[in-house]
């Protein structure tokens, strides 16, 4: 648990609660759930946290009103407990993935004022890449249907449980229910034959190598997200706090997009995760895009997950319209737009094919080792001459699948020769089919400038 006490004086005690009250009429605890390695969510989390922009703003408030705001933030590794916290009064405002929302929202909706409601987005990808499923790096499973009859694990109710029950089909598996880093352990330890998560846990143990990108989420091409609910007394007793949160979280995200790869360090630093694993989803064209609108296409995959989420028995009912408020973030930062694409993209001169770096889909970076700031590609096949012309060694390299867009490791990419000669990635073996190349392979075939 981490506080932050502010306002005119210091409160003496800690409140443990926010149910309980606050120690006086003149000071308004706010508790915040979080989760501190679930990077999607950072500009409602950890980053928000570490940048202190809730923090000032209620000191801004406490000045105009004469109150003081004690701010408390509890660090979980889902959605659930963050739920279950809510549901009894004890956290305010929290952020989780699509289908814990969802799980959220329909176990408080028939509880009228002491329910919940969905106020803003933190991050998503449009086709689904945010959750992906892995196996050991010595696996000879190549697709989904070479895991039928296995051990999977999952944490059951989870966007990553989500996506796998969607990718499978008519797969049967045994599903593993388990927190993530019990999943991890039982992947490295070969009790169970893959493991499906959501961000951060599937770049993370690929860029570790202690695993390999079995199925990209991208392919179910269903958009993924991760958003912010409050609990419904809370935002009606204290209005000014959820929006003083709500342009918190957008100084947040302009923070993201302005200092893409030192907003990464924060969070890596704060969460012990590897940098280069947070810019991969975080960083300029990454597998997260961070806007707060509560875009048409987000709520249409919202409704879209309920039958799902109903046909698991993870939820009874939910009328996501009804769950889903915007209000309180026009009010607090204005209208939002449709648009899903990435606000944060590479830009700037690719030394290498002496072009400028204009398209997303094809954008790439690399950051060589002592260098502070990364160097930008306009393509795969550009971004591999950089590296090869350089003759520094490469801390991280990533490009764009060539099919689906998602971001990865170019040392974990697949690599296709395609007829005009350039190498196109991809971030699985089903995707770049047979005959395809590994990153010195593709290395030695894209020469220098």
């Amino acid at each position: 648990m981490f506080t932050r006490i502010l306002g005119t004086a210091l409160v003496a005690a800690a409140v443990s609660s926010c149910a309980v009250g606050a120690a006086s009429a003149d000071v308004v605890p706010v508790v915040v759930g979080y989760q501190s390695k679930t990077i999607n969510t950072v500009t409602a989390g950890t980053l928000l946290r570490e940048q202190g922009h809730f923090e000032r703003r209620l000191a801004d408030l406490g000045a105009r009103t004469g109150k003081r705001y004690e701010v408390t933030w509890q660090d979980y590794d889902t959605g659930a407990p963050i739920t279950a916290q809510m549901l009894a009064g004890k956290i305010d405002i929290g952020s989780m993935g699509d289908y814990p929302l969802l799980i959220n929202g329909s176990r408080s909706q028939g509880l009228g004022d002491d329910g919940t409601r969905m106020v803003s987005i933190t991050g998503y990808n449009a086709r689904g890449a945010l959750n992906m499923v892995v196996v050991p790096p010595d696996s000879t499973a190549t697709t989904l249907e070479d895991l039928r009859g296995q051990r999977v694990s999952a944490s059951v109710g989870s966007a990553g449980h989500g996506t796998l029950v969607r990718a499978l089909g008519d797969i049967e598996v045994t599903v593993e229910n388990q927190q993530p880093s019990v999943g991890t352990s039982a992947l490295q330890a070969g009790n169970v034959a893959a493991l499906s998560q959501f961000v951060a846990w599937p770049g993370q143990l690929v860029f570790a190598k202690q695993a390999k990108l079995l199925y990209d989420g991208a392919a179910l091409n269903l958009p993924t997200l991760h958003g912010v609910v409050v609990r419904n007394r809370f935002a009606r007793e204290q209005p000014e706090v959820l929006a003083e949160f709500l342009r918190a979280q957008a100084d947040s995200t302009r923070d993201l997009h302005v200092h893409p790869l030192e907003a990464a360090q924060v969070v890596a630093k704060a969460t012990g995760l590897p940098v280069e694993v947070v810019y991969l989803y975080n960083g300029p064209n990454g597998i997260a895009t961070f806007d707060l609108s509560l875009k048409p296409l987000l709520r249409e995959a919202l409704k879209q997950d309920v039958p799902l989420l109903k046909s698991i028995g993870n939820i009874e009912e939910l009328d996501v319209d009804r769950f889903i408020d915007d209000g309180p973030l026009k009010a607090a930062v204005g209208e939002g737009t449709a648009d899903t694409a990435n606000p944060a993209r590479i830009t700037g001169t690719d030394t290498a094919c002496g072009v400028e770096v204009t398209d997303p889909a094809t954008a790439s970076e690399v950051w060589f080792e002592g260098e502070e700031a990364t160097r930008p590609a306009a393509t795969p096949t550009c971004l591999l001459k950089l590296i090869n012309q350089s003759g520094k060694k490469v801390r991280v390299a990533y490009v764009p699948d060539a099919g689906t867009g998602t971001r990865w490791f170019a040392d974990h990419a697949h690599w296709v020769r395609a007829d005009d000669g350039t190498l196109k990635p991809y971030t699985t073996k089903a995707a770049a089919g047979a005959g395809a190349l590994d990153y010195a392979q593709a290395l030695a075939a894209a020469g220098t400038p």
